[in-house]
């Protein structure tokens, strides 16, 4: 009875910590999500309810991140603000436009997110913390290659 103890136990205790795994799935709630508050990929993302809501959610407004205007760069709660501070705006750090309209492979936003920006031009963001997930980062690049509406 101990060696089948033995046994199952590990075993248990994978199968358990498999299940525990991240998701990336389009519906995941991920950081900070909640079950009545799914996100979801989408082909059409609002700037004011979804990418401020990723700003939000991930600290990007914080007084420790860009809400004190770190590297060139300030974020707020506001909507309105955050939009006319990026789309077509050139980071005095970098001298690239953080978000170019209909192009997210370019726009120095999605190179900072996924870690593209080049030597000399600081770390991935977020700084602290995780990568942003497929959700996040999909929903981004589809609200910029969609125009970067301000809506």
């Amino acid at each position: 009875m101990k060696i089948l103890h033995r046994v199952l136990h590990p075993v248990l205790i994978c199968v358990v910590l498999a299940s525990c795994s991240a998701s990336d799935s389009p519906t995941d709630p991920g950081e900070g999500g909640t079950p009545s508050g799914t996100r979801t990929i989408k082909a059409n993302p609002s700037f004011a309810n979804d990418i401020t809501e990723i700003f939000t959610r991930r600290g990007c407004a914080d007084s420790n991140c860009h809400g004190n205007g770190a590297g060139g760069l300030t974020i707020s709660t506001s909507s309105a603000a955050n939009h006319a501070r990026l789309v077509n705006v050139t980071s005095p750090m970098s001298g690239e436009v953080y978000v170019i309209p209909n192009d997210a492979q370019n726009s120095y936003l999605v190179k900072k997110l996924e870690n593209r920006q080049g030597s000399g031009n600081g770390t991935r963001m977020p700084v602290s913390g995780s990568a942003l997930d497929n959700i996040d980062l999909t929903n981004i690049k589809n609200w910029i290659n969609t125009g970067a509406p301000n809506n």
